[in-house]
């Protein structure tokens, strides 16, 4: 594990695909040192890890490629804080639901993830969140084929929730559910929403934060 110097962690980005230039730079701006991480030694080097969003069952398929799937699952289990958002909250999840039958978990969180729970592209939206721990003003947030939390463990603290349409579980003429779209569960975090593409560096300060307690 990569040594903290002064306030500065070593926050790594996992650089398989999605997202990675934007988490680097709201990492940096948030006051870590950001590494992308391809490689088992680069995981090594760290004290914590974003998993960026992309499209989860490539990623799951690279993990594994490049020998990280269970260095990372090892790391998360030995408690190296971690973020994911939108395909990282799935990667994170026990288990999801609508994957791929091979697709693999690192099982961070005690929560069910509903894969593209939302809709295709051409429903992605925007809303303003209550997301606690989080002070001052809603958090802005952008939902790109955006995955739900369907269920969450005892131990998993629900940060944010929106208004979204019935699952299939649900009946099909109800009033709008409350989805869950933000969890933390010790030094783990996930959104279903991706802050990396806001100007809102909290999210990220909040788990910069968390890696230095780490």
């Amino acid at each position: 594990m990569a040594t903290v110097t002064g306030a500065r962690p070593a926050v790594g980005v996992l650089a398989l695909q999605g997202a990675v230039r934007e988490h680097v730079a709201m990492l940096e701006s948030a006051g870590a040192r950001a590494v992308p991480v391809r490689r088992p030694s680069e995981l090594s080097e760290v004290d914590g890890l974003v998993l960026p969003g992309g499209e989860s069952t490539t990623m799951s398929r690279l993990l594994e490629t490049f020998e990280l799937l269970e260095p990372l699952r090892e790391r998360i289990a030995g408690g190296m804080p971690a973020f994911g958002s939108c395909a990282g909250m799935i990667l994170l999840a026990r288990e999801v639901l609508d994957g791929r039958p091979d697709q693999q978990q690192l099982g961070g969180l005690d929560v069910v993830v509903r894969r593209n729970a939302f809709g295709r592209q051409v429903d992605s939206f925007e809303a303003d969140l209550a997301f606690a721990g989080l002070p001052g003003a809603p958090l802005h947030a952008v939902f790109i084929r955006a995955p739900w939390v369907e269920k969450a463990g005892d131990g998993v603290e629900v940060l944010a929730t929106v208004p979204g349409p019935a699952g299939p579980d649900d009946p099909p003429d109800g009033p709008p559910v409350a989805r869950i779209v933000a969890v933390r569960q010790g030094a783990v975090v996930a959104t279903a929403f991706h802050p990396e593409i806001t100007r809102d560096e909290r999210v990220h300060r909040l788990f910069v934060e968390l890696v230095r307690e780490a």
